[in-house]
């Protein structure tokens, strides 16, 4: 079936279609999908350049062709993953048999057993949301806030000199001037334009202790520093936002 406003489930996907349809290279189950396979040969590469003992002898002249795995990510790699699921009844498991399928295509058997080595799916679900999100700010939402206060700013301009009629408990209050209405708007969207430029992408890692990862890296320390760099973030903090901005 087809998708349109009427067989949607969601006004999301239906009536609003029109308007939520940037979001969707995102939020989608195939842009979850996409984050995932991605976050995986990130690991991958970011394994080998450590290097982990047994990951030594990889080409490092072959990252690329790694990273082209999810940069050239289809519709049909999403299917082919939602087949595999049906056997492995697991998402995320599914999305490492695919990848496990393209190291074949590219000779790499012997190193395709250290695809998704020592994590959970969780620590692939909590770096692929998190990333998305973070993508989702910069690419759609934070040019759309800019376009409005643009707007904004023109408006305090060309009527800042109008009033307008006010009432406080129901009475005749002291006529303001749209330029002060649109000059405070101004301030908040600047502010959460600011904030949000800035915004914490949070990582959580599910602990695995006792695994070969942990025997190998050491610390869940060392994991979350490889995963952080997939967010392209430098700093060890798994806190909150708002912990971030106190």
């Amino acid at each position: 079936m087809k998708l349109n406003k009427l067989n949607a489930i969601s006004p999301v996907d239906g009536r609003y279609r029109g308007k939520t349809k940037n979001l969707s290279p995102f939020f989608s189950e195939e842009a979850l999908i996409k984050y995932r396979v991605r976050v995986e040969i990130e690991y991958f590469i970011a394994l080998c350049e450590l290097p982990l003992p047994q990951l030594k002898s990889f080409n490092p002249s072959l990252f690329e062709e790694l990273r082209s795995i999810y940069q050239h990510f289809s519709e049909d790699d999403a299917l082919e993953i939602k087949e595999i699921e049906k056997t492995t009844n697991h998402d995320v498991k599914a999305v490492e048999y695919f990848i496990k399928k393209e190291f074949d295509k590219l000779h790499l058997q012997e190193y395709k057993e250290f695809i998704h080595f020592g994590l959970t799916s969780q620590d692939i679900n909590n770096t692929a949301i998190p990333l998305s999100i973070k993508e989702a700010l910069d690419k759609v939402y934070l040019p759309e806030l800019k376009s409005l206060v643009d707007v904004l700013k023109l408006l305090a301009e060309e009527y800042k000199e109008v009033s307008f009629l006010a009432r406080t408990h129901g009475q005749p209050a002291l006529q303001p001037v749209w330029e002060k209405k649109l000059m405070y708007l101004l301030i908040v969207w600047n502010i959460k334009q600011k904030v949000y430029s800035l915004y914490p992408t949070q990582l959580n890692l599910v602990e695995q202790q006792g695994t070969s990862m942990h025997t190998i890296l050491h610390t869940q320390k060392q994991i979350g520093k490889i995963l952080e760099r997939i967010l392209l973030k430098t700093a060890w903090d798994c806190i909150t936002p708002t912990q971030q901005l106190r």
